[in-house]
């Protein structure tokens, strides 16, 4: 059985991604050293509404965006009982010596963050690292990861979990709190 708790509706969603992209342009200007990444799959919704937000609504015309696939980087990636199916990376410029922003949906564990510092080795060597969440799970993690920029925080509890709603995929752009028991 689950039941699911209504934590961002589509308008409240909206003014977070918009206060997201304004915090970005405050800290990176022009953007013409600034790469933001993706983490697919779900970082790439959350990555091409924060694109569209920075071109349409604050004409941020030098931007570089790109996907990164983590699956062989994760550290469970063995641990399943079948194979994980890898997601495509998109990047088609160098890191190197770029300030590099990592955007996900929902921050957890940090385990899938490790996963993408270790990935992005293989593109260069960022002058400097940042991550963007939609949503901070802030009990729930087993490494020292934070967010540099975070829509909101959840005080979700093991048994929880947080699930985000895109248009593009579900219909509607909101994000629950879905209990789930044994």
């Amino acid at each position: 059985m689950k039941d699911q708790k209504l934590l961002l509706d589509a308008r409240s969603l909206h003014f977070i991604l918009h206060r997201l992209a304004c915090q970005l342009i405050e800290n990176h200007g022009d953007f013409s050293n600034v790469a933001l990444i993706g983490l697919q799959p779900r970082g790439s919704f959350l990555l091409s509404r924060l694109r569209e937000i920075l071109q349409n609504d604050y004409h941020v015309s030098n931007l570089d965006t790109g996907l990164l696939d983590i699956t062989f980087y994760r550290d469970d990636f063995r641990r399943g009982d079948s194979p994980l199916k890898a997601n495509s990376t998109q990047i088609d410029f160098l890191i190197e010596d770029k300030k590099v922003v990592i955007v996900d949906d929902v921050l957890y564990t940090g385990r899938s963050i490790r996963a993408a510092l270790t990935a992005l080795q293989s593109f260069g060597r960022p002058s400097s690292v940042e991550l963007l969440t939609l949503i901070d799970r802030r009990f729930s993690r087993h490494l020292p990861i934070q967010p540099d920029y975070n829509g909101r925080q959840v005080d979700a509890i093991d048994g929880q979990k947080v699930k985000v709603h895109w248009k593009e995929n579900f219909g509607e752009d909101a994000v629950y709190l879905i209990k789930t028991e044994a």
